[in-house]
This record gives C-alpha cells, structure tokens and sequence, in this order.
C-alpha cells in the first residue's frame, strides 16, 4: 500500500558529496517519521538521521556536521544531504517511512530497496 524508493547512490572519492533521495507513494494520510539508515557488509543496520514532525531532526554522533536530512512538508520526498565523505561510510543506504493510512488510518512502516553508497579513492 505505501512504496518507499531510494536513489542518489553512487561511487564517490573521500571528501565528496552525495544527496540521497527518498520518495514515498501509495495510500498515504500522513507521514509522522523518515529515517534514513545503513548497513555495511557484516555489520548491523544502524540509524544514520531522522527527521519528525515539525522538522526536528537527529543524526547519529559519526555523521553530525557533515550529514543534512531534509524534506517537503508532507515529508513524501526527504533528502539526505551527505558531505565530506569518507570510506567508512560506505554502505548500503535503506529508508524507512513511519505514518497514517488513508483510509483505515492504520499505522504503517515501509522500507525502501537501497541504494548504494561506495567510498573510495
């Protein structure tokens, strides 16, 4: 009933840019939460940075300053806007949206494919 796809990965050398796009459809009523996570090879995934009603937001302690989560008000496209790259943030890079149904107005949770960050000279 909701899709989640991500996109904007690719390989980039240490220090560059990249900005990830989530884009969210289907029976949505709201959207309450998006958050943008990573799992690198034999790793646990991990929450990279949120963002919430009224636009707060949180980011894990080894991306702040170089990480920006943005999004539009209805929060079905967000952004992550990652800067001054490095290798250990390499990763695949998942996308989960927390929100309302229309409809049932039931709860819902959906996650997107991935899309791949490599960080590499």
């Amino acid at each position: 009933q909701v899709q989640v796809v991500e996109s904007g990965g690719d390989l980039v050398q240490p220090g560059g840019s990249l900005r990830l796009s989530c884009a969210a459809s289907g029976s949505i009523f709201s959207i309450y939460t998006v958050g943008w996570y990573r799992q690198a090879p034999e790793k646990q995934r991990e929450l990279v940075a949120a963002i919430a009603d009224g636009d707060s937001t949180n980011y894990t302690d080894s991306v702040k300053g170089r990480f920006t989560i943005s999004g539009d008000n209805a929060k079905t496209t967000v952004y992550l806007q990652m800067n001054s790259l490095k290798p250990e943030d390499t990763a695949v890079y998942y996308c989960n949206v927390n929100g309302v149904l229309r409809g049932s107005r039931d709860l819902f949770t959906s996650w997107g494919q991935g899309t791949q960050v490599t960080v590499s000279s």
